[in-house]
């Protein structure tokens, strides 16, 4: 298959914090923490086999309920879309923990049973034990993360991005990520913003067997890819909005997340995907040269990495500003008043 010719991602040995903030994250590409996460008690009771994890994750989970998606053998393990766009190759249902864990446990080995697959689990919500018990030294302790795993038996999740930067770290079974920079949104053919499996926009090709007359461009985006191979207790580091491929090697694997987004406090209250909306609504239908001299703006005003108010004495930047409490209630008042004005 194609992915076995890709470059391979950079593999870091014995990567502790300082490494980690210094020669890692600056550099904004997607790195193979090898090792990094086999001290973990869930990985060593992964090394028992299938049955030793899920009672661990049994044991320390409550009654809550979560996403479980299912499906007939036939999808390979692949989860997508109805061929017509209109619904999904699959069942979505809530279930407590435990019972998606004894489901996985029971059809694993059996090729003619559902293929089914949780992913996206609240860790600190479902099994809060199992993020005490389970920690990575890489960043500050009092760093806001949301914390999530992955469970299920042969699967692959169609490539994606996500918002915040991504430390996935493997438990059980070999994972297979295939990584591509954001500039190849066009080569993978990513569904609208609000069609998705799970909140995410995601590629419509079938990587196992891509069909280059519905998606000719794709053989663009394979010359840009990167794939990494993880065993239990790696650990990858996947940059902000880079699109990432995933794939279960084996029968039965689980992998745990840990999410966060680097910037000023207030920008917690809100994401740049509420730009893009508000775009859809004032920009995508202007003629297009018009829409050419307001992404001239928007260069000068967000983009261009020097302030584009240098020459305006700080007291007068007004709204171009640093940042203050002040200047943030004054862009939602105005934000707000547009979307609401009535006119």
């Amino acid at each position: 298959m194609w992915l076995d010719d890709a470059p391979k991602v950079a593999v870091f040995e014995n990567v502790d914090r300082h490494r980690f903030e210094t020669a890692i994250l600056p550099v904004q590409r997607p790195a193979i923490l090898k090792g990094a996460a086999r001290h973990w008690p869930a990985v060593a009771e992964a090394a028992k086999g299938p049955d030793a994890i899920c009672d661990y994750f049994k044991a320390r989970a409550n009654d809550r309920k979560v996403m479980l998606l299912s499906a007939r053998p036939e999808i390979d393990g692949r989860y997508s879309f109805s061929d017509d766009l209109r619904g999904f190759n699959h069942q979505q249902r809530q279930l407590p923990f435990a019972t998606i864990a004894d489901l996985l446990l029971r059809d694993r080995e059996d090729d003619t049973a559902p293929c089914h697959y949780a992913g996206g689990v609240p860790v600190q919500q479902i099994m809060p034990d199992v993020a005490a018990e389970n920690t990575l030294d890489l960043m500050p302790e009092d760093r806001p993360r949301m914390v999530s795993l992955w469970i299920g038996n042969r699967t692959r999740t169609a490539a994606h991005w996500d918002l915040p930067q991504n430390l996935a770290c493997v438990v059980a079974g070999r994972r297979r990520f295939t990584l591509f920079p954001t500039d190849q949104i066009e080569n993978l053919y990513i569904t609208p913003l609000d069609l998705t499996l799970a909140g995410q926009p995601t590629s419509l090709v079938d990587f196992h067997a891509p069909d280059f007359a519905q998606f000719p461009k794709f053989r663009d985006a394979m010359r840009h890819a990167e794939v990494a191979d993880l065993a239990p207790g790696d650990v990858l580091y996947v940059p902000s909005l880079y699109f990432h491929h995933v794939e279960s090697l084996d029968s039965f694997g689980a992998m745990i997340n840990f999410w966060w987004r680097e910037g000023p406090a207030y920008l917690a209250r809100t994401t740049p995907l509420t730009t893009l909306m508000h775009g859809l609504m004032t920009l995508r239908d202007l003629p297009h040269e018009e829409r050419l001299r307001w992404r001239t703006l928007f260069d000068h005003y967000l983009f261009e990495p020097d302030p584009s108010v240098a020459h305006i004495p700080p007291h007068a930047r007004g709204l171009f500003g640093a940042m203050t409490p002040e200047i943030e209630r004054q862009l939602r008042a105005y934000v707000m008043q547009t979307l609401t004005d009535k006119r």
